[in-house]
């Protein structure tokens, strides 16, 4: 199948749409930390079979597409990235702590949206009108 990914038992296409603030909208975000934050990423990623299709920032957030595996833990891997790339981030640009609010990097809330194909109004439509065939051909006993 084209455009799928696969796994011993299924065939599946998971996109997700994921934002991350910095704490307070702090305006640290420049191209050599965003670098940084996205190879942190794409470490952590690998152990929730996870994969990064596209990364972008401004100076207060991150935009991340990305794809996983059904048994993919996300919110575990959301927390697992903030709180590593948090981490090494102060650690490794130190100068940047004076901009944090109590040094925390990031909010504690984020942005998750999946990114499907069809409108939510077509699937409930398409959902709702199964069956109706089967009840057009019933036999009556």
């Amino acid at each position: 199948m084209k455009n799928f990914d696969n796994n011993n038992h299924s065939v599946f296409k998971l996109n997700f749409h994921l934002i991350l603030v910095i704490n307070y909208r702090r305006e640290v975000l420049d191209e050599k930390i965003s670098n940084r934050l996205k190879e942190i990423y794409i470490n952590i990623a690998k152990t929730y079979n996870i994969s990064l299709q596209t990364w972008n920032h401004d100076v207060d957030h991150v935009h991340i597409l990305f794809t996983a595996h059904p048994n993919s833990e996300i919110s575990k891997f959301i927390n697992a990235y903030k709180s590593a790339s948090s981490r090494l981030i102060k650690k490794e640009f130190p100068s940047i702590k004076k901009f944090l609010w109590k040094e925390a990097f990031w909010s504690k809330s984020f942005l998750l949206l999946t990114t499907g194909g069809a409108p939510t109004e077509v699937l409930k439509q398409y959902i709702e009108t199964q069956g109706e065939d089967c009840e057009k051909n019933a036999y009556s006993i």
